[in-house]
């Protein structure tokens, strides 16, 4: 496994080193679309050649099996030559209609790859399930058998290959491509063709069919995993992790919450953030760190930053007080529930403790039912105490 793997890193470098000059820096737009063309013109020439021999090797043996998986690799030429689309696509400038750019064209194709990748898997089922209402003799062939295996071997290789550049890259339209289905596939077609000679059992339609619910699971996972960033998904937490790191690492910033990461595609992201601030401190001191932090995630995460100032009360002792006794009260109605923008406005009968309680998603609870609660626990806390509060969830977990 060793080896393997030093081999698999040997090809990727010298074919990054040939054709892309900067190749390290993955988070720029330019080597990300380099690296998108570099696999998906690799990945239309072999799955071209595939598609040639294999069905060469099927019309020999008489293989339906062997037939279909040629048009397997040719849909997996037309998935590659989706991908370079969508990268080139991608990569297109912000215009007027579009003005953060096209990057989720990149989600798109790998859609549409998964798409592809399900039709040929129902394509397989039907001829299969054909063969096994119908079987016919297969032919074995040592030519056939020898094509099989280099098949098996190049698509091991490409799958190696694009798993590896679309992690590095973090591409879900290449993670899409990158399926272990072709090779599984193969496989189990060659291992078919040496069960028939051997036995004399008319396995090619099983097998066959076996290998199509194995594709169409792959296009299920696949579909999922690249429709999932055009809905809307969760950030990453370690990129979460970074922006709060980064924001909070000011000491003017006293907290950060309704953190919201914008994706417009990889490596298009903007981000919008409440942080808050000493009430009593100096508003252009304070606006010039808001600007700075801006940058600062700009340089190291290149990402485009929005920053809302949310003024605190931190110098008065009673505020302060209150604020730990009410984010402590509030755990009890779920353990990760938090608060901020917290006030406080004293009247004559009764004193209102104004602010925000953040719920989580994976709370039994809704924030309907949260904030009665709260308004309870507050009330527990003095009966001169009301609570006014605003329960919602939060973009981050």
């Amino acid at each position: 496994m060793g080896a393997a793997k030093g081999e698999r890193g040997i090809m990727i470098q010298l074919l990054a080193r040939w054709c892309i000059p900067d190749r390290e820096n993955v988070t720029s737009p330019a080597v990300r679309r380099a690296y998108g063309t570099l696999c998906g013109a690799v990945g239309i020439a072999l799955n071209i050649l595939l598609f040639a021999g294999k069905f060469f090797a099927g019309q020999l043996s008489g293989s339906i099996a062997v037939t279909a998986d040629a048009f397997n690799n040719l849909s997996d030429a037309g998935s590659s030559a989706v991908t370079l689309l969508g990268f080139r696509l991608a990569g297109r400038e912000p215009d007027t209609d579009h003005p953060f750019g096209h990057g989720r064209i990149e989600y798109i194709s790998g859609l549409a790859v998964a798409g592809l990748i399900l039709l040929m898997g129902v394509e397989l089922a039907k001829s299969s399930f054909d063969k096994i209402l119908h079987p016919e003799e297969v032919t074995f062939s040592v030519l056939a058998l020898g094509i099989l295996a280099a098949s098996v071997c190049v698509k091991l290789y490409m799958w190696l290959y694009n798993r590896s550049i679309g992690k590095k890259i973090r591409s879900a339209a290449m993670e899409a491509t990158a399926s272990l289905s072709d090779t599984v596939s193969t496989l189990a077609v060659l291992l078919a063709m040496l069960i028939s000679k051997w036995t004399g059992l008319a396995v090619d339609g099983y097998v066959g069919l076996v290998v199509a619910l194995f594709i169409l699971f792959s296009a299920c996972k696949a579909a999922k995993e690249t429709l999932s960033p055009l809905l809307g998904q969760a950030p990453d937490p370690e990129l979460v992790r970074e922006i709060r790191d980064i924001v909070m690492a000011h000491s003017t910033v006293q907290g950060v919450h309704d953190l919201v990461v914008h994706d417009y595609g990889p490596g298009r992201c903007m981000i919008s953030l409440h942080a808050e601030v000493p009430a009593h401190g100096d508003i252009m001191e304070m606006h010039d760190v808001i600007d700075n932090i801006e940058k600062e995630l700009a340089e190291k995460l290149r990402c485009q930053a929005v920053i809302h100032m949310d003024p605190i009360v931190t110098d008065d002792a009673l505020v302060g007080a209150l604020r730990r006794q009410v984010a402590e009260a509030v755990k009890q109605v779920d353990p990760g529930m938090t608060i901020h923008d917290f006030r406080l406005v004293r009247g004559t009968t009764h004193t209102n403790l104004i602010f925000d309680a953040v719920l989580p998603f994976s709370s039994g609870k809704t924030p309907a039912q949260a904030a009665q609660e709260i308004r309870r626990l507050v009330k527990a806390l003095d009966s001169t105490y009301f609570a006014v509060v605003t329960v919602e969830h939060s973009y981050t977990e």
